[in-house]
């Protein structure tokens, strides 16, 4: 019996493996389409220099990902607040550490219903690479994001969550991937 536990573990832990190795992490965030907009002369080389410059999604910048299916769902790290308090008292970061708030936005952009619990696939890092999960807590900047999102094509969910960080970190990027972070494509803001 245990034979067979470590066997499979060991296949499991492959599995993880060659998943990972197929992941994909994008920083470019989306950018509208819109014919219209075009500028005559050295207005359009200066727009188009601005562009090549906003190759970095931040705070505010849209990036559509996929999920494990066919789900396409726009994501938009709308805003941070570090440190971020708790909304409720008996709620509150460990000693040692903080939280920090990300309000994010969920636009389901594919063509069919979108179901995840997208935290499990949220995380915040440092400039080392240090990753940190989310905290079991809510802050009392706005509304949480739910723990289970559903959005039919079209729909969009909006919320806070919580990141427990060491004090004296600072936090440089947040990182989101669908299918509750198993999905091989990845999104990346800088902060």
């Amino acid at each position: 019996m245990r034979r067979q536990l470590a066997i499979s573990a060991a296949a499991f832990a492959a599995v993880l493996g060659l998943a990972a190795c197929d992941t994909e992490v994008t920083s470019t965030p989306d950018k509208p389409a819109a014919a219209g907009d075009a500028k005559p002369g050295k207005e359009v080389e200066k727009a188009e220099q601005s562009e090549e410059k906003e190759t970095v999604a931040k705070v505010g910048d849209a990036i559509t990902l996929k999920g494990l299916g066919d789900e396409k769902v726009e994501v938009t790290v709308v805003k941070v607040v570090d440190p971020a308090k708790s909304n409720n008292e008996f709620m509150a970061p460990d000693d040692g550490k903080r939280w920090l708030g990300v309000q994010f936005q969920l636009v389901n952009v594919g063509e069919k219903a979108y179901q995840d619990s997208p935290a499990g696939g949220m995380q915040v890092a440092d400039k080392e690479g240090q990753m940190f999960g989310m905290a079991f807590g809510e802050v009392d900047a706005g509304p949480a994001l739910a723990s289970n999102v559903r959005l039919a094509p079209g729909a969009k969910a909006l919320g806070w969550v919580a990141f427990e960080v060491p004090e004296g970190v600072k936090v440089s990027q947040v990182q989101v991937a669908l299918s509750s972070g198993l999905a091989d494509q990845a999104g990346q803001w800088k902060l």
